[in-house]
């Protein structure tokens, strides 16, 4: 990431950390911190697959009581 002419330091980190954001990179970082056994990445994948179900089921039904 190149600091523009003129740009603050507050400004470059701010935009720095929100690229870092966007790609994900400090998710991966602690996605791969430890070492998690194969059955452990498929138990969680299937905890957030359901978490992610659940979120929009709430989503939806929010959406159906509003219109009253």
């Amino acid at each position: 990431m190149k600091v523009e002419e003129g740009e603050s330091i507050d400004r470059a980190l701010k935009r720095f950390k929100r690229e870092c954001e966007r790609e994900g990179i400090l998710r991966e970082w602690k996605r791969r911190a430890y070492y998690e056994k194969p059955t452990e990445q498929r138990k969680n994948k299937k905890k957030a697959a359901e978490r992610k179900r659940l979120k929009k089921l709430r989503k939806m039904q929010s959406r159906s009581y509003g219109r009253y």
